[in-house]
């Protein structure tokens, strides 16, 4: 099924849909995903696999990490870990509808925009599986730093990769959303004024 029919049924194409239809547009499009995908330019968005693959992320040219998953028993990163040639940043999430993840949208924002913005990054972002906790995060950034609406940024993803945040993820992106927009203009149109 298109996208387009369910945000018609949710009330036109610039509002944010309720959370029945982003679970539709998420079931929609990519349905695989690898250890890890290039889901924006020098953006990898992966799993645990892949996160414990230093030479792995070394071919990649992987220069900064982002565990959403830090200090779980699967995910353990760090500084230690990656040596001095990677940069790391941990975010201590459960993947849990329960869970608070938004306190955590603007930093992992932050922290990627910065990293690309230096000559040669890549940014590798990951949680156990790389379709919940890690997804939101890339998803937050590129609602926060690129001005995508929350269903441009899960179709933007969804090129490159599968993705399903949790509900509650899911809840917490759409409030990003509509506080991102509800003046008509987005973070990134702020940036360039």
């Amino acid at each position: 099924m298109s996208c387009f029919p369910v945000q018609e049924r949710c009330g036109g194409t610039s509002g944010t849909p309720p959370l029945i239809a982003l679970e539709e547009i998420l079931r929609g499009g990519q349905t695989s995903c690898n250890h890890v995908d290039e889901v924006w330019p020098n953006l990898f968005l992966g799993d645990m696999f892949m996160s414990h693959d230093r030479y792995g992320l070394w071919k990649l040219g992987i220069t900064h990490v982002l565990n959403a998953a830090h200090g779980k028993t699967c995910c353990k990163g760090s500084d230690d870990f990656y040596g001095t040639t990677v940069r790391y940043h941990g975010v201590p999430a459960n993947d849990l509808p329960t869970f608070d993840l938004s306190p955590y949208f603007y930093p992992a924002a932050e922290y990627i925009h910065t990293a690309l913005t230096a000559p040669g990054a890549k940014v590798f972002v990951h949680c156990a599986v790389g379709v919940s906790r890690s997804a939101s995060l890339v998803l937050a950034f590129l609602m926060i730093h690129h001005g995508f609406s929350l269903v441009d940024a899960i179709r933007k993803v969804k090129e490159s990769r599968w993705i399903f945040p949790n509900g509650g993820f899911l809840e917490q992106l759409r409030t990003l959303d509509i506080d991102l927009h509800k003046d008509g203009t987005t973070e990134a149109d702020r940036q360039t004024t």
